[in-house]
């Protein structure tokens, strides 16, 4: 049985790959630190029904604990780690970028040094499509990146080079995925989905940057977990596969579908523009059509329907059960 080391697991997208690991039979040592970036109590609830499964361990701490991750990889046979931890947040990352560079980078470090101790070879790594920063969208994953628009972006593209730094000194196998905008189920409140479906539902104004003409090319997280998932089976010497939908969605097209589900007008309300954010993010994911074998399955539409109906279910109404 093979065994993979997850860390954040108990996240957003940490939770639901795990899920999926112990369906298709692998065993799984999970790490998180359960910090407080939104409420713990949500990444508890992502990965109660999974605590007594018999291939499945948690293990509650940081992955820059360096004596911590040294004494998991000593006493389990890991094969492969999926590096899903780490700081998300354009806007949070101008209010404390030390926070990131201690996830992000320094987390990244510690399971590569450990790595090299211990003769592992093989890490997949979730990366983003902030660092593109002012590429020219599409983005393709040879553009040369010299832009990072925030410490997030940069904290990331900083992770990506020390894991080529080490894959060509200690060769270390490294896959790099980059994800765009990620939602679904047990999607964190942070974001744009579940930020404007509470606000709509509740009758609270939404922010909107400049006019509503920016877009994101938004993923499902079934999609996302298949890529992952893809790359388990196609272990890499050395790529970097962008993991996008290839289908922008303009902010005003988001409300607008969000307003069309719920059947409810959103009240709108416009600032200005946030220079940090990145216009449009748009994925060429031919890469990841050649190499593995990927596409994603669920239209944005789809994805956004379930979104909604999960949220209305797990999150409003126990709200308002309490």
């Amino acid at each position: 049985m093979n065994t993979i080391l997850v860390t954040g697991a108990a996240g957003f997208i940490g939770s639901h790959v795990v899920h999926r690991l112990l369906r298709d039979k692998f065993r799984v040592i999970a790490i998180d630190n359960f910090n407080d970036a939104y409420y713990p109590k949500f990444k508890h609830e992502n990965i109660k029904d999974i605590l007594k499964h018999k291939n499945f361990q948690l293990i509650q701490g940081d992955i820059t604990d360096a004596r911590l991750i040294e004494n998991i990889l000593k006493k389990n046979n890991i094969q492969t780690i999926a590096h899903l931890a780490g700081k998300a947040g354009i806007r949070p990352s101008l209010e404390n970028p030390t926070l990131y560079y201690d996830s992000n980078i320094k987390g990244t470090y510690t399971l590569l040094d450990a790595m090299k101790r211990n003769g592992m070879k093989h890490i997949i790594f979730a990366s983003s499509s902030s660092v593109y920063g002012t590429s020219k969208p599409p983005f393709s994953e040879d553009q040369i990146l010299e832009t990072p628009h925030s410490p997030y972006a940069l904290s990331k593209l900083s992770a990506e080079m020390a894991l080529y730094t080490y894959h060509k000194l200690y060769s270390i196998d490294v896959t790099i995925l980059r994800f765009f905008s990620v939602f679904g189920p047990s999607g964190r409140p942070d974001m744009a989905p579940y930020l404007f479906t509470k606000s709509i539902v509740e009758g609270a104004p939404i922010q909107i940057f400049g006019q509503g003409n920016s877009a994101r090319d938004w993923t499902y997280i079934d999609d996302i977990v298949d890529g992952i998932m893809n790359s388990l089976d196609k272990p890499f010497t050395y790529e970097i596969i962008n993991l996008g939908g290839n289908n922008p969605t303009s902010l005003n097209l988001f409300i607008r579908s969000i307003e069309k589900t719920l059947r409810k007008k959103a009240i709108k309300k416009y600032v200005p523009k946030n220079s940090i954010e990145m216009e449009k993010t748009w994925a060429n994911n031919t890469k990841a059509k050649k190499l593995l074998a990927w596409k994603p399955k669920t239209s944005f539409e789809e994805g956004l329907t379930k979104f909604i109906d999960w949220y209305l279910k797990h999150r409003y109404a126990s709200s308002h059960r309490q």
